[in-house]
C-alpha cells in the first residue's frame, strides 16, 4: 500500500490545505493528514477542534484519515509505515525552509518529500493570514471551508473582536 502523510498545524485548515490533501488522495492509496501537537505554541483552536474540523472537511476523500502527533515527523511516518511526506509550496520562499526539512527527514529516516505546487488561486493563503483577516471582521469564506468560517466567526465574536 502506498501511504503518504500531509502534515501541518491546520490552525485552521484552509482551502489551500484541502487542495493539497485532495490532490494527494489521487496519488496514494492512503493519505494521513497529520496534525502536529506543539505544546509550546498556543493555537487559536485546540487540537480536538482542529481534528473535528478536518474530519468534516476531508469526508469526501475516503482514502484520507486524520491523526495527531507529537515529536518528530519521521517517527510518526515510521509508526504509520508511510515513506512519503507531501508538502504544498506557495512560493519560492517556502522552498528554502521545506528543502532543509526534507533533507533532514531523508537523512534521519529515509522519508521522501514530495513538493506539490499550490493551485495559484491559493498561493497567497496561510492560516495566519486567514486568522488575521477574520479577527478584524473580514470575510474569509472564499478561503476556508464553511465550517471553518463559522468557527472563526464564533471564536472572534466570543473574544470581543
Amino acid at each position: 500500500m502506498r501511504r503518504a502523510v500531509c502534515p501541518g498545524s491546520f490552525d485552521p485548515v484552509t482551502n489551500g490545505h484541502l487542495d493539497i490533501i485532495g490532490r494527494t488522495t489521487r496519488l496514494y492509496d492512503e493519505v494521513i493528514v497529520a496534525v502536529l501537537v506543539n505544546e509550546s505554541k498556543k493555537g487559536l483552536f485546540t487540537i480536538e477542534e482542529r481534528l473535528e474540523m478536518l474530519r468534516e472537511v476531508i469526508a469526501p476523500y475516503p482514502n484520507a484519515r486524520i491523526e495527531s502527533f507529537r515529536g518528530l515527523l519521521v517517527d510518526f511516518c515510521r509508526a504509520q509505515q508511510a515513506t512519503v511526506v507531501v508538502k504544498g509550496l506557495r512560493a519560492v520562499s517556502d522552498f528554502d525552509y521545506e528543502l532543509q526539512m526534507a533533507q533532514m527527514n531523508m537523512g534521519l529516516a529515509g522519508v521522501e518529500t514530495l513538493f506539490m505546487p499550490t493551485n495559484p488561486q491559493h498561493s497567497f493563503l496561510s492560516s495566519s493570514l486567514v486568522k488575521d483577516v477574520a479577527k478584524w471582521g473580514g470575510d474569509v469564506s472564499a478561503h476556508v471551508p464553511e465550517v471553518v468560517a463559522q468557527r472563526l466567526a464564533e471564536r472572534f465574536k466570543a473574544s470581543g473582536r
